[in-house]
C-alpha cells in the first residue's frame, strides 16, 4: 500500500537542496522515516544550550526565527524549503541559538541516523551540509545567499561560497600527542588527561601503533558509572578500533570524516592506516575551531558587529586566518581575494556603525573610496590609511554644510580604523583630510589638474589615487569619476609618459654587485626597504601599464599582470613573471610581517636564510627589465641614466 503521507514529504524535499541530488528511491526511503510538526506562531522549537534533537529540521510552511538569547536579536529568518538545526549533525553539540515559529509553521524533522547513511553516500550532500553548518547560511546555493557568503558585493567569484575554501584549509594537529600502554590503569589515564589538559588519550603498542583511544566520554560511562574500577587497564577501557586518517587532512576531510563514522576523534598515522606510528590526534574541537577561522564565519561574525570593539577581535582572527594559509600555501591570488573581502567588510561594518552614531541622516549620496593597497586588495598586514569620500553635487550654498558632514563621518570612520588597527596615513590622504573629501565635481576638477599640469607631486598624487576602490555607498559616483579620468587622459596623453617616469623614480633594489641596497641612515638604516625598491615598481609598472590600454576595473597588481599578458600575447611570458614576482613578494612581505608584528615592510637582511634572498633576488630581475620597457615604450628612458 501506497504512503501517501512520505511521497507528498518527498515531492517537496526534492525540489530543495541538497535533498535534490538523492536518487528518487533514497529519498523515498528518507521521507518514510520523517515527521511532521505543526508550530503555533511564537512556539519554540529548540532553545539556546539545550541538548541536541535526534533530528533536524526542514521548513515546509511558515518560518522559523534564529535568536541570539543574551541580546535577543534575530540571527535569521529560515522559511520555505531551508534547513535549520543542523548542529546535532554536524558537532553533536548543544544548540548555540534559540529557534522559534516566527509565524504559524509546519516543519519536518529529519531523523539523523536515516540521513547520515545518505550524507555519507553523496558527496554533493555533505559538501552542502558543512558549507551550510560552517557559513551559519540555511542554504548556501540559494539566490538571496549565492556568492555572499564570503562577501555581498555583485562581483565574487563562486570561490565565495566557501567549498574550495575549506577544502584547502588544513586542520592544525596537536604537536605532542598524549598516549598510553594497553596496560596503564584508568586512574593514570584520568590524571594524564587533566596534567596535559586533553579530551583524550591515544593507546599504542611498543611501536607507536595506534591500538585504540580513550576519551573522557569513555571514562564518563564506564568508571563513573562503576562499570570497572579505577584499576581498569586501557586495554579494557579503550574504544577500538581507532579510526586512521593520513596526516595531511583539510577541513572537509575531518568534518566529513567524522560524520561518516560517527566519531569525535581521528588519528593520524604516516601513511593514514593503523600499521604505521601515531602522528596526531583531531578532535571535533579541533575541527570547530578550523570552522570558526572559515572566511564565511568570520564574514557573518563582521555583519553581526553592532561596535568597533568587536571588529577588533575579529580582525585579529582574520590575522590568524592570513597566518594560516601562508603556513598552508595556499595560493596566493586566493589569499589576497580572501583577507581583501574581510578587510573590506571591516570597514563596511565601521561606516555603518559611525552613520548610526551622526546626527542625521546623509544630506545627499557618497562613495567611501580606498585607495592604495586597500584599493588594490593587496592589504593583507595592518598598514597605515588610504582613503577619500566622494559625494553627490550639491549647489554652493550647502557645499560647506554637506562637506562638514562627510568630514564629520570620516573622522569617526578613520578613528574606528585606527581602533582596530590601521594606524592614520603619516601623510594624511584620508577622508578626513578636507582635501580628500570632496563633490564629484570638485574631485573631476582636481583630478584633471593633476593630469593637465603633472608635476611631481601631481603625478604621485594621482598614482595613489588610480587605485581606488569603491567600498561602500553610492558606486555610481566613483563610476563617473572614472570615466571622466580616462576621457582626460585621452585628451593629454602626455600624461601617461610623467605617470611612466614616476615608476621609474623607485631605486633599484641591488647595487652594481648584485649586493642589496640598504637604507643609509634614519631609523631603517642598514634595513632592506622591500615596499620602495621590489613592489612600488612592479605597482607603478602595472598602473601605468594597464591605463595605457584603457582597462580601469582592475586595480590589483598581480591581476593587472596576467590581464596585460592577455592583451599582449608577445610579452605574455614577461608579464607572468612580474605576476609571480608580486605575489612571491606580498607573500614574503607578509610572513615577515607576521613574525616580527609590524608591516613586513623593513627587512634586516640578517634575519634572512640564504634560501629566502635567493627568491627575493630572482623578483629583481623581472623589476629591472619592467623598468627597461617601460622606459623604451613610454620614451623616458633618460630617467634611467
Amino acid at each position: 500500500m501506497q504512503n501517501l503521507i512520505s511521497e507528498r514529504v518527498a515531492d517537496f524535499l526534492k525540489n530543495y537542496p541538497p535533498f535534490n541530488e538523492m536518487l528518487e528511491k533514497d529519498l523515498g526511503s528518507l521521507s518514510e522515516e520523517v515527521s511532521i510538526i505543526y508550530k503555533e506562531k511564537g512556539s519554540d522549537i529548540f532553545s539556546e544550550g539545550e541538548a541536541p534533537h535526534p533530528h533536524f529540521y526542514v521548513v515546509h510552511k511558515g518560518a522559523v526565527s534564529l535568536n541570539r538569547k543574551d541580546t535577543d536579536e534575530i540571527m535569521d529568518i529560515c522559511d520555505e524549503g531551508d534547513i535549520f538545526g543542523l548542529r546535532p549533525l554536524m558537532a553533536n553539540e548543544n544548540y548555540k541559538l534559540d529557534a522559534s515559529a516566527f509565524e504559524e509553521s509546519i516543519l519536518y524533522a529529519i531523523p539523523i541516523a536515516s540521513f547520515r547513511p545518505f550524507a555519507q553516500t553523496y558527496e554533493e550532500v555533505s559538501n552542502f551540509l558543512i558549507e551550510s553548518f560552517a557559513s551559519n547560511t540555511r542554504n548556501p546555493y540559494a539566490k538571496r545567499s549565492s556568492g555572499r557568503l564570503l562577501s555581498d558585493t555583485k562581483n565574487t567569484t563562486t570561490l565565495s561560497q566557501g567549498s574550495g575554501l575549506l577544502d584547502l584549509q588544513a586542520v592544525k594537529i596537536k604537536k605532542k600527542l598524549v598516549s598510553c600502554t594497553p596496560q596503564t590503569d584508568a586512574g593514570t589515564v584520568a590524571r594524564l588527561m587533566t596534567r596535559k589538559k586533553v579530551g583524550s588519550v591515544l593507546v599504542v603498542n611498543e611501536d607507536f601503533l595506534p591500538l585504540g583511544i580513550i576519551t573522557d566520554k569513555d571514562l564518563r560511562n564506564t568508571i563513573v558509572t562503576g562499570k570497572l574500577p579505577v584499576s581498569a587497564t586501557a586495554e579494557n577501557i579503550m574504544t577500538t578500533p581507532v579510526i586512521t586518517y593520513p596526516e595531511k587532512l583539510t577541513v572537509t576531510q575531518a568534518q566529513m570524516a567524522m560524520m561518516k563514522n560517527d566519531i569525535g576523534h581521528i588519528c593520524l598515522t604516516e601513511d593514514g592506516t593503523p600499521n604505521t606510528k601515531a602522528v596526531g590526534i583531531i578532535s571535533k574541537h579541533d575541527v570547530m575551531l578550523a570552522v570558526g577561522n572559515n572566511p564565511a564565519v568570520l564574514m557573518k561574525e563582521i555583519k553581526w558587529a553592532k561596535k568597533i570593539k568587536q571588529i577588533r577581535s575579529i580582525r585579529k582572527s582574520v590575522m590568524m586566518l592570513l597566518k594560516a594559509y601562508l603556513e598552508d600555501n595556499i595560493p596566493m591570488s586566493i589569499t589576497m581575494q580572501v583577507i581583501s573581502e574581510l578587510n573590506d567588510a571591516c570597514v563596511k561594518q565601521l561606516i555603518s556603525i559611525a552613520l548610526k552614531k551622526m546626527p542625521s541622516e546623509p544630506p545627499v549620496g557618497f562613495s567611501w573610496v580606498a585607495m592604495g593597497s586597500q584599493g588594490r586588495g593587496e592589504q593583507l598586514l595592518h598598514t597605515d590609511q588610504d582613503n577619500a569620500i566622494i559625494f553627490e553635487d550639491v549647489e554652493e550654498e550647502r557645499l560647506p554644510e554637506v562637506t562638514n558632514y562627510f568630514l564629520e563621518l570620516a573622522r569617526r570612520v578613520t578613528k574606528g580604523l585606527r581602533t582596530i588597527g590601521y594606524e592614520y596615513c603619516p601623510a594624511d590622504m584620508m577622508a578626513s583630510n578636507p582635501k580628500w573629501c570632496l563633490s564629484l565635481t570638485e574631485w573631476k576638477n582636481l583630478v584633471s589638474h593633476w593630469i593637465i599640469n603633472p608635476g611631481k607631486d601631481e603625478v604621485l598624487l594621482s598614482s595613489i589615487f588610480f587605485d581606488y576602490n569603491h567600498t561602500y555607498g553610492d558606486r555610481s559616483l566613483v563610476n563617473a569619476l572614472a570615466d571622466h579620468i580616462f576621457d582626460s587622459v585621452k585628451k593629454y596623453p602626455i600624461f601617461y609618459m610623467h605617470l611612466a617616469s614616476g615608476a621609474l623614480q623607485n631605486p633599484s633594489p641591488t647595487g652594481f654587485f648584485r649586493q642589496f641596497l640598504l637604507e643609509q641612515d634614519g631609523q631603517y638604516k642598514d634595513f632592506f626597504d622591500l615596499k620602495r625598491r621590489a613592489l612600488m615598481p612592479l605597482t607603478d609598472g602595472a598602473r601605468v601599464l594597464i591605463l595605457s590600454h584603457q582597462i580601469k576595473s582592475i586595480n590589483n597588481t598581480a591581476k593587472r599582470y596576467e590581464k596585460l599578458a592577455e592583451l599582449e600575447p608577445n610579452n605574455r611570458e614577461f608579464f607572468l613573471s612580474c605576476s609571480y614576482a608580486t605575489k612571491a613578494l606580498l607573500k614574503f612581505r607578509a610572513k615577515q610581517g607576521i613574525l616580527h608584528n609590524d608591516s613586513g615592510r623593513f627587512i634586516a637582511l640578517e634575519t634572512l636564510t640564504k634560501e629566502e634572498k635567493i627568491k627575493l633576488k630572482r623578483t629583481f630581475k623581472t623589476i629591472k627589465e619592467l623598468q627597461e620597457l617601460i622606459s623604451v615604450r613610454f620614451k623616458v628612458s633618460n630617467i634611467l641614466g
